[in-house]
């Protein structure tokens, strides 16, 4: 092996794993976040966390990838550690799917059929699938679809190039005698676990060994130790990614460490202990194929999942007796929600974009809570408990706007498909209206105090036309948020009406009271008041209008600065929208 076989090998090993991240990638893009949301929901019991994780591994193509994820999930508080165990158990299993797709680059034979078997036979015809759907489609999700084509085609063609490289070393019998070193099982397993570790994934490392098999120089000896190191070897992506992290999810890290460790230590110990007995296995010392290489692979995982299956609490007590002591509770839900944007899933934007909108749905039903506590507290008679209910909700918006803003920024820098990259775009201009909605509450909150301590009255009309007046910003707030958390676009449109009919509403009520100030039915005490509640209900309304135009905007190429949209959506003053504006007044006339 000259140093250009040596170069072939390394530019192989780049394209393999730069094959197997696009195509991981794009089976993300595919499933749109839905997969990890299998994971988060349903795992009520170990045997469907199982199967959970074996599916969702086989699609994302990463054991490392899933139980990253499965920390992360422990550490938001979404999932407990007895639903972490059948999960991480079953991403094991999952994992193995890769090493089968690969072992069929060892079929050998010359007949049409055989050769048609073959994936470089195919790959090509995928290769070429995949530039027309990812260059030249514009659907997104054809796309997506042509780039994991790419991916897989990519993998292959690396898979093809290592093969190639390590071709001329069947004939070296230096390199005989190194392999030969490591069927030595310590030696063995830690040139699997190094390999694994550093490359931070089990399936590439597999499919290494599997290339190396073509040399015919790879052992069953040799090969059983390498696959075993690589199992523990994976676990340390996951270790990696609890530091910093609460207790309960580095418990889950370890409890991956020693699912793989122990599983590794019984089944060498069994099978060496066997094999000494017995006197050897006949085919121990074998040449290794790449399908050989999917078996024994598979085997472990199965077999180490089968025994740990019964004993499943276990892993969580050496977890929990490895990391000592209670997580800090903060005692605020608000905060437990915002652990949902953990930056491990920022691994996986499509996941990660499905979270931020669970979590932008929470502020907005939030943000509804808190206008209605506020006309609440405006409308009763003085109670200070009501008015720091609304500060509370002010101040809880105010850190989901904060956390939101952060993350939003961060993802909007991962790979987006286009309708996520809208949604983002979405969230991240709607959270500010959101937050300003609860300002505007607490402002209508701490007037109640004014009220108390200048000993204000408002007439019998005035306390109408308030209530009014609120009853109806609350409503314009409520249809908002149930619009925005259904992402409806068209029913979005029927907000700037009822922003109208506010507008109009305001108008009227402050000449009103100007009258009864004219006329002395009202305190002049009364008037300030009066002047700021009115400036905050308007300015709610708009925040309402704000949310409804972004969301009607941001899919056009062409969108409009909001204000500008909403004042040619008035200058328009289309028939319909005269008449829903009519229909709005009508509906909260007095």
């Amino acid at each position: 092996m000259n140093i250009f076989n040596f170069l072939s090998l390394i530019g192989g090993v780049c394209i393999f794993l730069f094959g197997m991240s696009v195509m991981g990638e794009g089976l993300e893009k595919s499933a749109g976040g839905k997969m990890e949301s299998i994971i988060e929901k349903l795992t009520n019991t170990v045997l469907k966390g199982v199967g959970l994780g074996i599916l969702v591994t086989a699609v994302i193509q990463s054991s490392s990838a899933t139980t990253v994820m499965v920390v992360g999930f422990v550490n938001s508080g979404l999932m407990n550690l007895n639903q972490a165990v059948g999960v991480i158990m079953g991403a094991n299993i999952g994992t193995t799917v890769t090493s089968w797709i690969l072992s069929l680059s060892g079929i050998s034979g010359s007949s049409f059929v055989v050769n048609l078997l073959k994936p470089m036979s195919w790959t090509p015809v995928l290769a070429l699938i995949g530039v027309i759907f990812y260059l030249f489609l514009k659907d997104q999700k054809k796309k997506d679809i042509g780039q994991v084509l790419l991916g897989f085609a990519v993998l292959m063609f690396g898979m093809e190039a290592m093969t190639n490289a390590v071709a001329p070393l069947k004939d070296v019998p230096a390199f005989t005698n190194i392999l030969l070193k490591f069927s030595n099982p310590v030696l063995g397993l830690l040139l699997g676990l190094l390999v694994t570790a550093i490359i931070q994934s089990s399936s590439a490392s597999v499919g290494i060994l599997q290339a190396l098999c073509t040399t015919g120089a790879v052992t069953y000896s040799v090969a059983l130790p390498i696959i075993m190191g690589q199992n523990i070897g994976t676990c340390v992506t996951a270790l990696i990614s609890s530091i910093g992290a609460k207790k309960n999810a580095k418990r889950a890290a370890f409890i991956h460490l020693y699912f793989n460790l122990i599983g590794t230590v019984v089944f060498m110990a069994v099978f060496y202990i066997i094999n000494a007995v017995i006197g050897g296995f006949s085919w121990f010392g074998n040449t290794a194929g790449p399908a050989g290489i999917a078996i024994i692979h598979t085997a472990f995982n199965v077999i180490t999942t089968i025994l740990w299956l019964p004993f499943n609490k276990l892993l969580v007590k050496l977890a929990s007796m490895t990391i000592r002591g209670n997580d800090e509770e903060d005692g605020s839900r608000y905060l437990q929600e915002l652990g949902m944007l953990d930056e491990r899933f920022l691994e996986k934007p499509s996941f990660a974009v499905v979270q931020a909108i669970n979590v932008v749905n929470r502020m907005a039903e939030l943000s509804g809570e808190c206008m209605k506590k506020s006309a609440e507290a405006f409308l009763s008679h003085y109670d200070r408990k009501k008015i720091d209910s609304v500060i509370a909700l002010e101040g809880a918006v105010d850190k989901y706007e904060d956390a939101l803003g952060s993350y939003l920024v961060k993802l909007s820098g991962k790979p987006l498909n286009q309708t996520e990259s809208e949604r983002v775009t979405s969230i991240f201009q709607c959270i500010t209206s959101f937050e300003r909605i609860t300002d505007h509450a607490r402002n209508i909150a701490e007037l109640k105090e004014n009220v108390k301590e200048k000993d204000i009255k408002f007439s019998d009309k005035a306390v109408q036309e308030i209530t009014n007046y609120l009853t109806a910003v609350n409503d314009i707030v409520d249809m908002t948020v149930d619009i925005f958390k259904r992402h409806d676009d068209e029913a979005a449109k029927n907000v700037e009406p009822f922003e109208e009919a506010i507008d109009i509403m305001d108008a009227k009520y402050k000449k009103h009271h100007i009258k009864r100030l004219q006329k002395g039915k009202c305190q002049i005490a009364s008037s300030m008041i009066i002047d700021d509640l009115y400036i905050n209900l308007e300015r709610i309304s708009d925040h309402c209008s704000n949310v409804a135009a972004t969301m009607i905007q941001v899919d056009e190429e062409d969108a409009l600065d909001n204000h500008v949209y909403v004042d040619n959506l008035k200058a328009e003053n289309s028939p319909e929208f005269r008449e829903a504006v009519k229909e709005y007044t009508r509906k909260y006339s007095i």
